[in-house]
């Protein structure tokens, strides 16, 4: 009996390392990279030798960060995956990039050199020590000759002196190889944060129908990625039309550090919902007070009514609307009844929502027909989702946009964003200047940007470059349903705007009860730029939101005037070098005794 025991220890065992070798482990190559606002696709392949039969096979070198309801496995044969498990594999020993291993030998080779500079400052200052302490022995001596002290005292001078210069140069040169020594310690630190410690492999059981050699090609979602739009808007001329640079800021820590990939950028957001809102029904009905009250700080309680008039379910919320009332909450509960199995409310709320496949709400004659006196006061019934076909969703999202890369790319996995261009557009633009004097005394130019919606824009910042000068930050924003899209391009000094009170022309009275204050302006504008430019100028009067004030616009000098706004418009043309002005007056009556806001 022993010896049978023996034997089949002995078989289990070879057939465990049989299993053992017959499970392959292979590196895959990440071909490309689709990059979206939010997450990116990626693709990897690997060459397999698969016998006959069944295989266990483990693919390395993915994402350590992967949406597994996302993988998918395709091949060039007529390969039968029968099972998918992904693992991250935190055993793996981590292989140092080739730039990390040429930074810490260069720290070696510093830090090697600083500990040589250091111990011969040491032993330099230990000389100084015990030549300051023969100097006060021989000091002290009786019987030396005048010509053997004075021997004695250059030799302390010159020897003291040579040690003290040479530790001057080596403290100088400490500080240098310890400022060396920080950096590269700082750019170690810096290049060891990449999310490369672990990585993510698949462990994979493959039928194979004839033995050969063949080509995988495995593809995921990782949420590790993503890129956010940003632009530069360049005008040469405000008589020429703009140039808009479509650039990314891209930015991945998947782990894997990308090399010569096939890039695209996809404006698409996956794993967002793409149903559109069905409206339902809309019950008006009766609002307890009571229950209201009560319903932030009672958790389920349920209300009693005369007859089950309607059953709701909202996520996990169930009532029952009607006259409630709050006793006999569990008397008046619907039936819970999830794949034909009657459960508590307690196991409907631990219910995933996202496994329930449907819900259908029975009432009356109808639930009592199906579950009996038990289901009363209504019926919940779930369906739960059980294959795969009930988590596949079709969305067709042809309104996405994609910009494929022609060239090999590289994304290093350090997290840092890396600039991608994407397109470069000449876009017809109509160029004005806006002023608001009462606010800004600045002129801002802005643009006017013709057949933006062919560009496919999204939200972002703008760098704004006018005649080769960086002049600031905007922001584009494309939710917009004008035919133009308007950009502001900076301010512009050559286009000077004053504003001051003609004190001459402004008076304070008093009628009666009364006081009326008369204010009038003067604008002036004038154009230092070498050709015409086209002008909108706004300023406004107050407006009285009191029966008591009263106010009167007295001269606005041809504005297009907005009476319950009171926002004045002039629009103008300036040739080079020439200058407008424009007057705004208008008086205020109110009662004496009040003060008004009219400064």
């Amino acid at each position: 009996m022993r010896i049978t025991m023996i034997v089949l220890a002995g078989l289990l065992a070879v057939l465990h390392v049989k299993a053992a070798d017959d499970k392959q482990t292979v590196k895959s190559v990440l071909r490309s990279a689709v990059v979206y606002r939010a997450g990116a696709e990626l693709v990897h392949t690997t060459r397999v030798t698969f016998r006959q039969g069944s295989n266990e096979i483990t693919v390395e070198g993915l994402s350590n960060k992967v949406d597994v309801n996302s993988i998918r496995i395709g091949s060039d044969a007529a390969l039968t995956i029968m099972s998918v498990e992904y693992a991250t594999d935190f055993l793996k020993p981590v292989q140092k990039a080739a730039g990390v291993k040429k930074l810490e030998d260069s720290l070696e080779v510093v830090n090697k050199e600083l500990d040589k500079v250091q111990v011969v400052m040491k032993t330099n200052q230990e000389l100084l020590e015990l030549l300051k302490a023969n100097k006060q022995i021989g000091g002290t001596q009786t019987g030396l000759s005048v010509a053997e002290l004075t021997k004695m005292m250059d030799y302390y001078r010159s020897k003291t002196l040579e040690l003290q210069q040479e530790n001057t140069a080596l403290r100088e040169k400490e500080a240098k190889l310890t400022e060396a020594s920080s950096k590269l310690g700082r750019q170690i630190r810096e290049e060891e944060q990449k999310n490369t410690k672990t990585i993510g492999k698949l462990n994979l059981q493959v039928l194979c129908p004839m033995e050969g050699t063949y080509n995988l090609t495995i593809s995921y979602i990782t949420p590790a990625a993503y890129w956010i739009p940003a632009y530069d808007v360049r005008v040469e001329n405000i008589t020429k039309p703009a140039i808009l640079s479509y650039k990314a800021k891209l930015v991945q820590t998947t782990g894997v550090d990308w090399q010569q990939i096939k890039l695209s950028l996809a404006t698409a957001i996956p794993n967002q919902n793409n149903n559109a809102p069905v409206i339902r029904t809309w019950f008006l009905s009766y609002i307890n007070p009571l229950a209201t009250e009560l319903q932030g700080r009672v958790s389920g309680l349920a209300a009693k009514q005369p007859s089950l008039d309607e059953v709701v379910v909202t996520g996990y919320s169930v009532r029952v609307r009607g006259t409630n009332t709050l006793d006999d909450e569990k008397e008046r509960a619907p039936l819970y009844v999830v794949n034909g199995a009657i459960v508590t409310e307690n196991e409907f709320r631990k219910i995933d929502p996202q496994a329930i496949k449907a819900t259908e709400v029975l009432k009356d004659n109808a639930a009592l027909a199906l579950y009996g006196s038990r289901a009363s006061n209504g019926a919940v019934v779930v369906t739960l989702k059980d294959e795969l076909s009930d988590y596949v969703a079709v969305n067709d999202n042809e309104l996405n946009v994609t910009f494929d890369i022609d060239l090999p790319y590289d994304v290093p996995g350090n997290g840092k964003e890396q600039q991608v261009k994407l397109r470069e557009y000449t876009v017809p633009a109509q160029y004005r200047y806006f002023a608001a004097p009462s606010l800004d005394k600045d002129a801002y130019l802005l643009a006017n940007l013709k057949d933006w919606v062919q560009l496919n824009l999204l939200p972002g910042d703008a760098n704004i470059i006018v005649e080769s000068t960086y002049i600031g930050k905007t922001q584009i924003d494309p939710h917009s349903t004008n035919d133009t899209l308007q950009m502001t391009l900076g301010k512009d000094k050559r286009v000077v705007i004053t504003r001051q009170k003609l004190v001459d022309y402004s008076s304070v009275k008093f009628l009666g009860s009364n006081k009326k204050q008369t204010f009038t302006y003067e604008i002036t504008v004038k154009n230092n730029k070498k050709e015409k430019i086209e002008l909108e100028l706004k300023d406004q009067y107050p407006v009285s939101g009191n029966k008591d004030i009263e106010v009167e616009l007295l001269q606005s000098d041809g504005a297009s005037v907005n009476n319950e706004t009171g926002i004045l418009t002039w629009k103008t043309e300036l040739a080079a070098g020439e200058s407008k002005k424009y007057r705004i007056s208008y008086s205020a009556k109110y009662p004496k005794d009040r003060v008004v806001n009219l400064n």
